[in-house]
């Protein structure tokens, strides 16, 4: 197995109901964490990165590991302070996907930051090269059909948004 803090890969002998075994490889990482920030004018908090995996500049929400012991909504509001310099007046819990239960044993939690303000500069990682971006909460279907949001756990994030009733409330708005 490979152990890495971000990733482990096990090679695991699986099998389901008096089938032969098979080989899976399985992919553990902690547990992730996405926010969808709006500010009280109808602003998307977005960022822009730089993605190892497609090598591309992607626009996503703030997001990334739960540490051990956190709690998503500790983790949100933090990933969102890291990230953006951004503080919600409250954060909201949208519930959770499993990213791809196919590979990954993890789950990647979305919650809400309403009211959201700027109260510093970002504080990125050293391997994070960030900008912030605003947006209309109006545009973000556009540009998910647009492609420019193509991160699947994002467009996950913004439907577990436009499925709570707070969301169904302002997307009746975009319709």
């Amino acid at each position: 197995m490979l152990d890495h803090p971000v990733l482990g890969v096990e090679l695991a002998q699986r099998t389901r109901g008096g089938e032969p075994a098979h080989e899976f490889v399985i992919l553990h990482s902690p547990d992730w964490v996405n926010v969808v920030p709006l500010t009280d004018d109808g602003q998307v908090v977005l960022i822009r990165q730089w993605r190892h995996g497609t090598e591309e500049v992607t626009l996503e929400i703030p997001g990334g590991l739960i540490d051990p012991g956190e709690s998503p909504m500790i983790a949100g509001a933090r990933e969102l302070a890291e990230e953006t310099g951004y503080q919600a007046e409250c954060l909201e819990p949208l519930g959770w996907v499993h990213p791809n239960p196919a590979l990954f044993s993890n789950r990647c939690y979305t919650c809400l930051a309403l009211n959201c303000r700027v109260v510093g500069p970002p504080r990125l990682e050293d391997t994070e090269q960030i900008q912030v971006e605003m947006r209309p909460l109006a545009q973000v279907p556009e540009l998910i059909l647009s492609g420019e949001i193509s991160h699947s756990l994002v467009v996950a994030a913004f439907t577990r948004f436009w499925l709570s009733r707070r969301g169904l409330a302002q997307a009746g708005e975009l319709l």
